[in-house]
């Protein structure tokens, strides 16, 4: 079993989610357990140490990925594991902070008003489809916000924009005016507009990398440290000048959010290492040479430690046509050249290299290596360059591995709950455990991924 692993806890149900990882492939072992106890600190730490028993892992194997939730983050320091954030609910927190702007809460309140009309009355929503074939405007329902997610409210405010002209029409056409519901509901200003559009424009960053750390096919973790710099270089005062007030309000609400995160140590080299050993953000154009040097060094360090693991036979496993069978080459005969010059032209013997040295000749060309295109796949890139840096390639297989967000654990409890309906509300949690694991696998199989087996 190659790479980390990671548990995946979700507070509101308590339920752990475990990848285990199998190499550089769709890899991905899942797996639910039920917590029944309070969710103290204690117990959430005791749980993740009986998942990680029952995978036969230690506490160095393990990384935990949860959201910001205060007995989450006290568990992991009980239990001295790696902790990573999950960067998606780090960026909900920084956009939920620019939600509660004044300006923007009162907005949102009146946009919120309006959908809802046209979703409670039968009337505002037939002629607001009639004004959407009218206008020729996509046939496209409103959205109303949801208080726990922030990008509802980003998409209902993309919405309302997007159908305002049939909006306006249809609050105003006598069907729904007759109806005499619509008398308290008024259509947006020209300035509310304009702020509606400066509110999409100014969040529609954090709505990308939310989608950008959504992935399930590419690794998130590499990803994370990159798009932190970007969102804090993007919205530091000094870039803000040129933009309306509102939009510099809310850049400088995310900011001061955004840049309290991530600040340990720890979490800092674990972000880092991952990006460096991506190929696509390898260069870390956002460090500073002092920076760059340091993490290269620790890239060096812990892949020289992996020798062991990786042993003599893989790392010279660059020149592929060496096989074990191979007899070895018998001995030459002397030479008449050896005979007239062997005195002068002594055979050098080769000093074996360390284990340092063969990691820092790794890097060195692994960074000279062109970088990977953005839309490329970097888990692909190194299961066809894994020959070429084998103790590289370990460290990526533990790195790139780790999930930078929770979503997909998320994803894992929406499968659980189509599997438990009211017509199988009998299952027991092994079998829906069971279940889950078949449902989110059976794709490695069918792909011939993993060997196929029989029950």
């Amino acid at each position: 079993m190659e790479g980390e692993k990671e548990i995946h806890p979700v507070p509101s149900s308590m339920k752990a989610n475990v990848w285990a990882h199998f190499g550089f492939y769709k890899s991905r072992g899942k797996e639910l357990d039920v917590m029944f106890e309070s969710h103290t600190a204690m117990n959430v730490n005791m749980m993740f140490h009986a998942v990680a028993d029952e995978w036969n892992l230690t506490v160095a194997d393990v990384v935990i990925v949860t959201d910001n939730a205060a007995n989450m983050l006290a568990a992991v320091q009980l239990g001295n594991f790696t902790h990573i954030p999950c960067f998606a609910h780090t960026l909900d927190l920084a956009a939920q902070r620019a939600l509660k702007l004044n300006t923007v809460s009162r907005l949102l309140g009146r946009i919120r008003r309006v959908t809802g009309f046209f979703h409670r009355s039968p009337i505002a929503s037939h002629t607001l489809q009639e004004k959407q074939k009218l206008l020729q405007l996509p046939a496209h329902k409103l959205k109303t916000d949801v208080a726990t997610r922030w990008n509802s409210a980003y998409e209902m405010v993309e919405r309302f924009l997007e159908q305002q002209p049939a909006i306006c029409a249809a609050l105003l056409s006598p069907q729904v005016r007759k109806g005499g519901s619509s008398g308290d509901i008024c259509t947006l200003t020209e300035n509310d507009i304009s702020t509606a559009e400066e509110m999409a424009k100014a969040l529609k960053p954090l709505k990308e990398a939310t989608n950008i750390m959504s992935e399930d096919s590419s690794p998130t973790l590499s990803v994370t440290a990159p798009l932190l710099a970007q969102l804090l270089h993007d919205t530091k005062a000094s870039s803000a000048e040129d933009d309306a007030p509102l939009v510099q309000e809310i850049k400088v609400a995310i900011h001061e959010d955004l840049s309290k995160r991530y600040t340990s140590v720890q979490m800092k080299n674990s972000l880092l290492i991952s990006s460096t050993l991506d190929p696509r953000f390898k260069a870390l154009p956002f460090l500073s040479r002092e920076e760059q040097q340091l993490i290269h060094g620790k890239v060096v360090t812990e892949a020289a430690a992996l020798e062991k693991d990786v042993g003599p036979a893989a790392v010279g496993a660059e020149n592929p046509d060496t096989t074990e069978e191979e007899s070895p080459p018998a001995p030459k005969r002397a030479s008449a050249l050896v005979s007239l010059l062997g005195k002068t032209f002594t055979e050098v013997n080769v000093v074996p290299k360390t284990t340092s040295t063969k990691a820092e000749e790794e890097l060195k060309k692994y960074l000279e290596a062109p970088p990977l295109s953005l839309a490329e796949n970097p888990l692909q890139w190194w299961s066809s360059h894994e020959a070429a840096f084998p103790l590289l390639g370990k460290l990526a297989k533990r790195y790139l591995c780790i999930p930078g967000t929770s979503v997909a654990a998320e994803r894992v409890f929406s499968t659980a709950g189509d599997i438990v309906t009211a017509q199988r509300s009998n299952l027991s949690p092994d079998h829906v455990d069971q279940l889950v694991f078949l449902q989110k696998n059976l794709k490695i199989v069918n792909d011939g991924d993993e060997p196929s087996s029989t029950a």
